[in-house]
């Protein structure tokens, strides 16, 4: 738990720290829909894929992201993966190629593993694109940026500024919360509690004596937090004066247009995709 991928942020000094959090949240976005979109073609959607990854592994080495995290943290959700693969297989779409292993009369359909690898692949993408956004952007930032961005909002009388600081809140507590697990494990493996090995009776015992301390630890943190806001006058329907002012830049300037220029190429790739690619091999015919 020591390496998880989201929730920290590092204070480097880098073009991807310096960046203006709106154009980052911007980007995530942009990049969700980049990955969610179905370009019609199976080869056509890992090409997109692969080029996402290789933007977003750059956007790493320049933010110096670790990447190590985001793996760990992929680790940790392979019996998920599992389960989706296992899912798919039974319940295949019934459509397309297929192959059998020996002599079972049980087809595997190609579409069954396309299903499966699209989600595992854009898991890992999300999971790159939310560790570049935590790792550097500061809580503060992130508040300021959400607040701006759904600022429209507030004219239908939406509390914005409310929103914005749970969500900053919320990510901020991602660590903490991390560190009073850690903590509440090794105390309760003093106390002879063994996470890993036993009965599935015991492990649900195991992990009850973990959870229930970990959620009152929470509510007296979350008591202690709401009452050092009020002392010091917070009041989320007021409107709030910032100490430091967010400055735009020339730079993220460039990034938006980049990003709206993306944007326009992912909504075109999906709706010409296939076409462009069937003309594109016919020329080879």
């Amino acid at each position: 738990m020591k390496n998880m991928a989201m929730g920290r942020f590092r204070p480097f000094n880098t073009a991807m720290h310096r960046l203006d959090a709106r154009v980052k949240i911007i980007g995530l976005i942009v990049l969700m829909v980049g990955v969610f979109l179905d370009y019609g073609n199976v080869p056509l959607n890992f090409i997109v894929y692969g080029l996402i990854f290789i933007a977003l592994t750059v956007m790493m080495i320049i933010g110096k992201v670790s990447f190590k995290g985001v793996l760990r943290a992929l680790k940790a959700m392979w019996l998920m993966m599992i389960f989706i693969f296992i899912f798919n297989l039974l319940i295949p779409t019934k459509t397309g190629d297929y192959f059998q292993i020996g002599s079972w009369d049980f087809k595997i359909y190609y579409s069954s593993i396309y299903n499966t690898l699209y989600v595992i692949f854009r898991l890992f993408l999300m999971l790159m694109m939310t560790s570049i956004l935590t790792a550097t952007t500061s809580p503060m930032d992130m508040t300021f940026a959400l607040d701006s961005l759904l600022s429209p909002l507030k004219l239908i009388k939406i509390p914005v500024s409310s929103f914005s600081m749970i969500l900053a809140l919320a990510l901020r507590f991602i660590p903490t919360l991390t560190e009073d697990t850690e903590r509440l494990m090794r105390a309760q493996a003093s106390r002879g509690v063994d996470f890993k090995e036993g009965k599935l009776k015991e492990k649900i015992k195991s992990i009850t004596s973990l959870i229930i301390p970990l959620f009152s630890s929470s509510l007296t943190r979350s008591g202690d937090l709401a009452i050092a806001m009020e002392c010091r006058g917070y009041d989320p329907r007021k409107k709030r004066t910032r100490f430091r002012k967010i400055k735009w830049r020339i730079v993220d300037t460039i990034m938006l247009l980049i990003l709206l220029i993306l944007f326009v190429g992912f909504i075109l790739l999906a709706i010409y995709g296939k076409d462009l690619v069937s003309a594109f091999l016919g020329l080879f015919k």
